[in-house]
């Protein structure tokens, strides 16, 4: 396999089939200082095993999107090798994450304390930000997308009503456990045809879980939805 790409938290290998990817999952999580962040965009900590975690959420949330009609660039995965064959996808500019914030925690709390209560409910408030850990992923409007022949109007309207429903199904799911999905990242490609479809990963290290309102490790947060 062909490695082309390096991330935090998954590297990226070509394929002999031209239209996949394989990522491999890794047991580096984002954070600071050895504190576990999912908002982060530095390499906080490794956790033995956290790879495998990941990639058995992501499996569950993938095959459940699959199920209910959604476009995403899941394949099939391999557990025990912590690997995952998805769809060949490009992103939006440099890249593009899309956060879905049900309570006021995290960067959104930081940057907005003073006119909101921490764990406040936003009701699904989505927001765009730019992949550039130099900046600090910046949050961008649609305006500046547009501007910026970033997204389009249809493809910003698209991606929103997209993460909204995602979003909407995952909570629901969580809920069957009792669990209160706070806020989750997500990603968004276009496939080889230009479709547009849901990329990357869905696991305890994009999202905060809380239950009876204390806040789930990504590892327990695995085992509890998956038990």
């Amino acid at each position: 396999m062909k490695p082309l790409y390096a991330g935090k938290t998954k590297n990226v290998y070509a394929t002999e089939n031209e239209d996949q990817f394989l990522l491999k999952f890794k047991d580096d999580v984002t954070g600071t200082d050895g504190v576990f962040d999912p908002g982060a965009n530095t390499v906080g900590l490794t956790i033995e095993g956290a790879g495998k975690s990941g990639l058995r959420m992501t499996t569950h949330f993938f095959r459940l999107l699959n199920s209910k009609g959604v476009a995403t660039h899941f394949i099939s995965s391999d557990i025990e090798n912590a690997t995952m064959t998805v769809k060949k996808a490009t992103v939006f500019g440099k890249g593009l994450e899309v956060i879905c914030r049900f309570k006021a925690v995290g960067s959104f709390f930081r940057r907005y304390g003073s006119y909101c209560t921490e764990g406040q409910d936003l009701g699904g408030f989505v927001e765009f930000t730019l992949k550039d850990d130099e900046r600090g992923d910046p949050a961008i409007s649609q305006d500046a997308l547009a501007l910026l022949n970033i997204l389009n109007t249809e493809e910003y309207k698209q991606i929103r009503e997209n993460t909204v429903r995602i979003c909407t199904l995952i909570g629901e799911e969580l809920a069957t456990k009792g669990l209160d999905l706070y806020d989750i990242k997500l990603e968004f490609g276009r496939d080889t045809k230009g479709n547009i479809m849901l990329i990357d990963e869905i696991s305890g290290g994009n999202m905060r879980v809380y239950e009876n309102g204390c806040y789930l490790e990504p590892l327990q947060l695995e085992k509890t939805l998956l038990s």
